[in-house]
Parts: structure tokens; C-alpha cells; sequence
């Protein structure tokens, strides 16, 4: 009697569900744990470029560069715990790109502030949307603003990189006789950038996974041969974040004229997460019969946390990537994907002097490429309806011409308005748009 109740004790206790599946719900969303290692080790490999590019942007606005590699895969690392453990979804996070941009070569180098100040204002953005998620008014938000600027927000981002990217590689250069025009095809670092950028593509066409970092490896390595960078190592112990560690300044960021730097990078992480959640939701077959993400709350206040968290350890906007949709593709459908993929950004922490290597121009055929996939969002926009397309185009060139993603945010809202309104189609403007608009004119005129 005595064994058979053993044994009976020992099936029930077989029985019992394993730590994963009652974190992840495996079974609940038919999957494994092989599929989901699977899945992060993918995702990771499609997003790891990031790694190598944001410590260069960031470079730029007098960040120390080992710091902010640090301060890199921490950030992605704890974005994608938060996104894993917390919401359980496939997706993951990282420093996004457009904003690190914005935030190097725009808050800090044509307006002038410090990059400690500009730092602030990604905390605060951050912030906001944990606030925005918690109260659920960003569904409020998302829905009163025209799909038709929202799609051009992602578009006139890419141009914004493109531009960036042509610039830093000498591929476009300043004219006092045209703004711009074509830089020295002929220099190294050109050739080079362009390189980069034609490998890229190649890969990706061939959907080679890792295509990004396979470029931006494969000119390092053309640039060590021919003497342009010396050999640092691989691996090391990760550099110090001392010198962005709380380094941010609050205070500075509620300056009046850092208001628009604060809606710039709340909009754009808004719009962005929101569209890559539910895109990739769509892909993992997560969606539920209205074609709504369950639990959508949670994944975007991991999205927020991890901007704030990010900004404390100094770097710019977190955000989720749309590289996530690789994972689930590979059978990513919970938050161990997630999971996987921040123990890979922890690896990454020792192979700072691999990253150190990477000179600018390989990281600006990444930047070319990324531009070229956030551009795709125009061919969404309605251009039959002149009333829809005209403010997506104001919007979309502006970001790039006035060298702003706020200025292109602006003038897109200032158009849409006006141009509705004079349409006979003031119907179609929510009071949201109306006022952001009032707001953006208002700056425009006395700050």
C-alpha cells in the first residue's frame, strides 16, 4: 500500500509544470524551449548591429564611447527581461534607431545643449508613456492621430538616418551654391560606407541572418587590412559606465524650448512601439479576434520602463525593434525569446574591443539600410486624397531638410490642420490634432 501511494506521489510530482512553462505558459502558446532558444539567438543576431552603431551616434554628442556600449546592452538587456518576465511576449528591445540620431547630431549638436540635458528629456519622454500606458490614454492618443502622419513619422525618420548616414560617409556634403551635393565618391571612407551598404542589401535580399552586423563586420575587417583601424582585441571585461551613470540632468530638460525634443521622442517611441507590437503580434498569430494584443498594457509600459531605465545608464531611447519579427518567424511566442535574447546583449558587454574597432563609415551602410526600411511606410499612405498625402510628405521631408524629427512632427500637424480645414474637411481633424497644431504654431512664433 505504502508504494503504490509513492509511486502515486511520484507521478503526481512529474506532473507538476516546470519553472519555464509557468513563467511562459510553453504549452499555452505551442511552443518549446528549444524553439524559443531558437527564436532569441535569431532575434539577437538580426538586432545585434545596434551594439556597433549607437556608440558611434552617441560618440557624437561627446559621450564616452565605451560607456555608452555598456550602457547599450545593459539597456536592450533589461528592456527584453522587463518585455520577457513582465508581458510575456517574443519581442525585444534596444536603444532605438532615428532617435540616438536626433538625440546626437539635433538636441545636442544644432541646438546646443548638453548631451546630460538631453539625457533628461529621454527620462522624462519615458516617463510620460509609463504614465500614458498606466492611465491607458495612449490608446486615446494613437487612435486621434491620422494614420496617414503616423505612417509618415516612421518615413521622414528614415529619411532623417539617410541623410545622416550620407553625410558622415562624405557621400553628400554641404554647397553654399545648393544646401547640399555630392560628396568625394572617390575617398576611402565612401567607398567604403557604400561597401558596407551594397553587402547589407545583398544579405538581406538573401536573407542571410545577421545581415546588418555580417556588413558591418565584413568593411571592419577591409578597413584593419588596409591600415585605416588598428587591432584592439576581442574580448574584454565591459568599460566603465562611470561617465553616463546618472549622469542626466532633469532639471535642464524642462527648459521651454525642450519641449518639443520631449513630444519628439515620446511620439516616436509611441507610434513606433505600438506599430512593431502589434505588426509582430499579427506575424506570432497573438492578436485576438478583434485584432487587438492581449495584455498590449504591459508590452508597452516594459517599452517605456526601459526608456527611462535606459536614460539612467546613458543612452537614448529604448525601444522595441521590429527585428523581433525575425524570432517569431523562428517560432518565437513567449517571453523567452525575450529572455534569450537579453542574456545574449549580456555576452555582448565582453566584446567591447571588437566594437571599438568599428570605424563610422562601416556603421553609416547600416544606417543607409535601416533608413531604406523605414521609408516603406509611404507606400501605406493614400495618395489619391491630396488632404491625406500632402501633410504626410510636409511631415516625412521636413524631418531630413530642417534637420529635426520635432520640426517634421510640427509642420506635419500645422499642414494637416490647414489643409483640411480649408478642404471643407474639418470633420476629419479630432480636437487633438487641433490643438497639438495650435501648440506647434505657437512655438514656432514665440520660442
Amino acid at each position: 500500500m505504502t508504494d503504490i501511494r509513492t509511486q502515486a506521489s511520484a507521478s503526481s510530482s512529474t506532473r507538476q509544470p516546470s519553472l519555464l512553462e509557468r513563467l511562459f505558459k510553453l504549452s499555452e502558446r505551442d511552443t518549446t524551449v528549444r524553439r524559443e532558444i531558437i527564436a532569441g539567438v535569431t532575434t539577437f543576431l538580426t538586432m545585434a548591429y545596434i551594439i556597433f552603431v549607437n556608440p558611434n551616434i552617441m560618440a557624437a554628442a561627446g559621450m564616452d564611447k565605451g560607456a555608452v556600449f555598456t550602457a547599450t546592452c545593459l539597456a536592450a538587456a533589461i528592456g527584453c527581461l522587463i518585455m520577457g518576465l513582465y508581458a510575456n511576449y517574443p519581442f525585444a528591445l534596444a536603444p532605438g534607431m532615428g532617435l540616438n540620431a536626433f538625440f546626437s547630431f539635433v538636441v545636442v549638436g544644432e541646438m546646443g545643449y548638453s548631451w546630460q540635458v538631453a539625457l533628461g528629456a529621454v527620462f522624462i519622454s519615458g516617463v510620460v508613456f509609463l504614465l500614458l500606458s498606466i492611465f491607458k490614454v495612449r490608446q486615446w492618443i494613437i487612435d486621434s492621430i491620422p494614420l496617414s502622419l503616423r505612417q509618415a513619422l516612421a518615413a521622414g525618420v528614415g529619411l532623417f538616418l539617410a541623410i545622416i548616414a550620407l553625410k558622415s560617409a562624405g557621400i553628400v556634403t554641404a554647397s553654399p551654391a545648393t544646401l547640399v551635393t555630392l560628396g568625394d565618391l572617390t575617398s576611402s571612407d565612401a567607398i567604403l560606407a557604400a561597401l558596407s551598404f551594397f553587402v547589407i542589401s545583398a544579405l538581406a535580399y538573401r536573407r542571410m541572418l545577421g545581415a546588418v552586423m555580417i556588413g558591418i563586420l565584413v568593411v571592419t575587417v577591409i578597413a584593419l587590412a588596409m591600415g585605416k583601424v588598428e587591432y584592439a582585441g576581442i574580448l574584454s571585461a565591459p568599460p566603465s559606465m562611470a561617465p553616463t551613470f546618472l549622469q542626466l540632468d532633469i532639471a535642464g530638460a524642462f527648459e521651454v524650448g525642450m519641449i518639443s525634443v520631449i513630444f519628439a521622442f515620446l511620439f516616436v517611441d509611441l507610434f513606433d512601439t505600438a506599430g512593431t507590437l502589434l505588426s509582430t503580434a499579427d506575424r506570432a498569430k497573438l492578436l485576438d479576434e478583434k485584432g487587438q494584443l492581449p495584455g498590449m498594457g504591459k508590452a508597452l509600459m516594459a517599452d517605456s520602463s526601459a526608456s527611462a531605465v535606459g536614460s539612467l545608464l546613458g543612452s537614448s531611447t529604448t525601444t522595441t525593434y521590429v527585428e523581433s519579427t525575425a524570432g517569431v518567424a523562428a517560432g518565437g511566442r513567449t517571453g523567452l525569446t525575450a529572455v534569450v535574447c537579453a542574456g545574449l546583449f549580456l555576452l555582448a558587454l565582453f566584446f567591447s574591443p571588437l566594437v571599438g574597432m568599428v570605424p563610422g563609415y562601416a556603421t553609416a551602410g547600416a544606417l543607409l539600410y535601416v533608413a531604406v526600411l523605414m521609408t516603406s511606410g509611404l507606400s501605406s499612405i493614400d495618395w489619391d486624397d491630396i488632404t491625406e498625402a500632402a501633410p504626410a510628405v510636409v511631415a516625412a521631408v521636413m524631418m531630413p531638410l530642417s534637420f529635426s524629427i520635432a520640426n517634421g512632427i510640427a509642420l506635419g500637424f500645422i499642414a494637416y490642420a490647414v489643409i483640411k480645414t480649408l478642404s471643407g474637411r474639418s470633420k476629419d481633424v479630432s480636437i487633438s490634432v487641433y490643438l497639438l497644431a495650435a501648440l506647434f504654431v505657437a512655438k514656432f512664433m514665440f520660442f
